[in-house]
């Protein structure tokens, strides 16, 4: 429909498949498209700047991303814990479908060197909680976002918004939106 009338669309929706991607991506072809599995102006502002951090932080740090929403959630982890660990992946040359740990139980030993854990809490009422664990032998770095209120997603979706109606066909992120690149 909104190809059809030439109206730019924003999509916060995340769990598309693979096949759903390559059809949005097609589909921006001919549309401006904003596609950010996260629509915090926050969250998209810690994207940029934990990627810098793991790169000057390097292999003698360890890398968590740790998780909360509410207790209705149904999927994890989250699309935004994912679109992290995605980012600080990339950022230190690794494959997160290779280094990723989702789970930790049991004897699973040593830590191995590389990996990036991402570890899910669902309780309560919690609207989402990020945070990127840095750890160091003798430091931690912590880097956190709590949205207290699914205002925050409104306000960066009205963003998008007014940004994307004014851009050519084509797929864009927050971090386009933002004039993080």
């Amino acid at each position: 429909m909104v190809v059809r009338h030439r109206r730019a669309i924003v999509i916060g929706t995340t769990g598309f498949s693979a096949a759903q991607m390559e059809e949005l991506k097609s589909l921006a072809q001919q549309i401006p498209c904003v596609f950010s599995p996260n629509m915090s102006v926050g969250i998209n502002l810690i994207c940029k700047v934990i990627g810098e951090m793991a790169r000057t932080l390097g292999e003698d740090y360890d890398i968590e991303v740790i998780e909360a929403h509410h207790r209705l959630k149904k999927d994890a982890p989250s699309g935004t814990a994912l679109k992290i660990a995605e980012v600080l992946a990339c950022s230190v040359n690794r494959d997160l479908n290779q280094v990723g740990v989702f789970a930790r139980k049991g004897m699973v030993g040593e830590r191995v060197r590389g990996e990036i854990g991402v570890q899910t809490i669902r309780a309560g009422d919690i609207v989402g909680d990020h945070t990127i664990l840095f750890g160091g032998m003798g430091e931690r770095i912590e880097v956190t976002h709590r949205a207290s209120s699914r205002d925050t997603f409104a306000q960066g979706a009205l963003r998008a918004a007014k940004w994307i109606v004014r851009q050519p066909p084509g797929l864009y992120d927050m971090m386009d939106v933002l004039g993080l690149h």
